[in-house]
């Protein structure tokens, strides 16, 4: 019998993998997107204190006004720029990216080219 791919089971592997060698310090926090069907969430995270310093996703009140007319890909990219913008007023100008098991292509990598046009550093 043939089983169906669980493609977020993959996703969570690829993720797994990736972590083991990219962690966050104070210096160069990571940058972490998750992408849901609708909405994209980005946090930057300091891993040895395990604390999230600042984040953003499509949820929020001021963004979601922001993004009202656009595609989900222009989205992203309002995104990774509020969320630059954010870290960089909390003193981080340089990251690692964390694309979470996810390609990065389309909106992982709108979210990228949004914090990079921001003035953040990865």
């Amino acid at each position: 019998m043939i089983k169906k791919i669980n493609k977020n089971e993959e996703r969570q592997r690829r993720h797994a993998r990736v972590r083991k060698k990219i962690s966050g310090t104070a210096e160069t926090p990571r940058l972490n997107v998750y992408r849901s069907l609708n909405h994209i969430y980005v946090q930057v995270i300091d891993d040895v204190k395990g604390v999230t310093l600042c984040s953003a996703s499509t949820m929020e009140k001021a963004v979601k006004e922001e993004i009202k007319d656009m595609t989900k890909t222009e989205a992203a990219k309002v995104v990774g720029k509020t969320v630059a913008e954010r870290a960089l007023a909390a003193g981080v100008k340089e990251v690692v990216f964390d694309r979470g098991g996810y390609l990065y292509t389309g909106r992982v990598q709108a979210v990228a080219d949004g914090a990079r046009e921001a003035g953040l550093n990865f």
